[in-house]
């Protein structure tokens, strides 16, 4: 597909959603051009992964959960970047989810309200009504690596399909990191 994919074997994803945490199997359809690779789950970490199998961290991109707090009530979004970007969390992020007060959701909850391992989170198989925000950089990137749910393998996807999905805003949501 693209120099994102390294030096592992992809097979369409749909046709291997043992790889997939049970949400983001059920969403697979969604992404049609995805395909998964079965990885080391020590390896899922983005530096460790991209290093191991020759994935361009520029080509990888980095799902996280954030929890939005105003007037008492919760909200929660993922938000989207390049493994080469910070997403501008306390800025852009949190004037977008109308919150008072942001913070990446604390691990335990992360997987509990997503069904899916801290460390293998992605956009794909969220929770319904969910914005999915997308750093315009991740669009143009093309063919991304992105979480499969679990940590044992890596979804590579059209950046394009990801932006189409229903919930998808694209943002301008990197900062500078230096």
């Amino acid at each position: 597909m693209s120099t994102a994919a390294g030096t592992l074997t992809w097979s369409p994803a749909s046709e291997r959603t043992d790889l997939l945490a049970a949400p983001v199997a059920a969403a697979i359809a969604a992404l049609p051009s995805a395909r998964v690779a079965e990885i080391d789950p020590e390896l899922a970490d983005t530096a460790a992964f991209c290093e191991a199998y020759a994935s361009p961290p520029q080509s990888s991109a980095n799902c996280v959960v954030v929890a939005g707090r105003r007037g008492g009530e919760t909200r929660h979004a993922a938000v989207l970047v390049l493994a080469t970007d910070r997403a501008d969390i306390n800025g852009v992020v949190r004037r977008h989810v109308d919150a008072r007060k942001i913070s990446f959701a604390p691990m335990d909850e992360a997987v509990e309200v997503t069904g899916m391992e801290y460390g293998g989170i992605t956009p794909v198989g969220l929770p319904e009504g969910w914005p999915v925000l997308v750093d315009e950089a991740v669009v143009a990137a093309g063919a991304v690596v992105i979480g499969s749910g679990v940590r044992g393998s890596k979804l590579l996807v059209d950046a394009a399909e990801l932006a189409a999905l229903p919930s998808a805003e694209v943002l301008a949501l990197a900062q500078p990191t230096g």
